[in-house]
């Protein structure tokens, strides 16, 4: 491991949140000229999830921070003029063009591996560069069939043969069209600036340690790693050459790195109201969001319903600087239902109140409906703040 110099600068519990909200564009004037696509340039990654209640969760995370951008807008700001691509990153996320360059390392691993877990038929990959060539950008459909018609994971020759072709760096995602990948050659959809694999491992590595860092504002080894879901070894080896400080925070008990842009001026402004998605990369990492904001944050999605504490899709309240509750929503024609709002306590009424009366309004919504609330003595105040 790195030797590292000893941190030399301080900072509290509530200098390290207000950092760390800054950094994900949730304290501060949102930088409106810049749009959708400054949001995705500014966190690096944004994460896809098939879940739909109010919005995708793609569509969510640029609403956190702007207010209430046109859905239309969010895709194309995303998916025209070859501003971005779909990749591996912390998850399935998009990621603004200019990072394609720092994946070469991950493209590479793909390819070194031994052929993935699905059995490929010969000639069945060339046939598939060779349609795309010819006809795209196609879906899997389009290529032949995403499915045999088996199991979930029953794909046929064609969809295993494009997802190889994704994961080399041969064929990208250019596009999700009624959820499906559209997939296109490389050498057609990125720009020939950043259509390279150029840079080694280490230099991969070292750019996407910084840029998580800069993210995140100030995070630990862990926080910063799973930015990108690097491994801890893979942190170790370029953290001292990344440009990151060395910092010590409040309660933390654990090494942290800083974005030396994020310590030279105070974080100043005015504090997003929101409901915040599942997936959001501020909350990303649970040991983090408990760390930070004493907050336990799990998606329920994939727990059977009985077993449940705060929903299918409990969508964090970001009030203030803080996450002061939760509620798992749906919609019911033109009326968004809060199905159960957790409150932390009479100051999260209002806030929650407000979030939802935006919330309502963007997906096209004119009434709330609360049905349950954990503290029963606050359900009748947040009706009326509602109303």
């Amino acid at each position: 491991m790195t030797m590292l110099p000893s941190p030399v600068i301080d900072l509290s519990a509530d200098e390290a949140r207000r950092i760390a909200l800054r950094a994900q564009g949730l304290l501060g004037a949102p930088d409106r000229r810049g749009g959708v696509r400054g949001v995705l340039r500014h966190l690096g990654a944004v994460q896809l999830d098939t879940i739909s209640v109010l919005a995708r969760s793609h569509e969510l995370i640029p609403y956190a921070r702007l207010g209430a951008v046109g859905r239309r807008a969010v895709e194309d700001a995303y998916w025209t003029e070859s501003h971005s691509f779909e990749y591996w990153s912390h998850a399935a996320c998009i990621l603004p063009v200019e990072e394609w360059p720092h994946f070469a390392f991950r493209r590479r691993a793909y390819r070194s591996r031994p052929h993935w877990y699905h059995d490929l038929p010969d000639g069945a990959y060339d046939a598939v560069i060779k349609q795309l060539r010819a006809e795209g950008p196609l879906t899997a459909t389009e290529l032949g069939g995403a499915k045999n018609g088996g199991e979930w994971w029953d794909w046929s020759a064609s969809k295993v043969a494009v997802e190889r072709a994704l994961m080399y760096g041969e064929v990208v995602c250019t596009e999700r069209r009624g959820w499906k990948r559209v997939y296109d050659l490389a050498e057609r959809a990125i720009p020939d600036a950043v259509l390279h694999d150029d840079l080694d491992d280490t230099e991969c590595l070292r750019r996407l340690v910084r840029l998580a860092g800069q993210a995140l504002g100030v995070g630990t080894r862990a926080d910063i790693a799973d930015y990108h879901r690097l491994k801890g070894e893979q942190f170790d080896a370029v953290v001292a050459d990344s440009g990151l400080v060395p910092v010590t925070v409040e309660g933390w008990g654990k090494a942290a790195w800083a974005d030396p842009a994020a310590l030279a001026a105070p974080p100043r402004g005015r504090h997003r109201t929101t409901l915040l998605s599942p997936f959001d990369s501020l909350i990303w990492e649970r040991a983090r969001t408990e760390r930070i904001f004493g907050f336990t944050h799990r998606l329920e999605a994939y727990v059977p319903k009985q077993k449940r504490v705060h929903g299918y899709f409990a969508m964090p309240l970001l009030a203030g600087g803080r996450l002061l509750g939760r509620v798992d929503p749906a919609r019911e024609g033109r009326t968004l239902v809060a199905r159960q709002v957790s409150l932390a306590g009479p100051r999260a009424v209002a806030p929650m109140a407000q979030a939802l009366r935006e919330a309502a309004e963007w997906v096209g919504c004119d009434a709330v409906r609360v049905e349950k609330a954990d503290r029963p003595e606050l359900a009748a105040d947040l009706v009326r703040a509602l109303a």
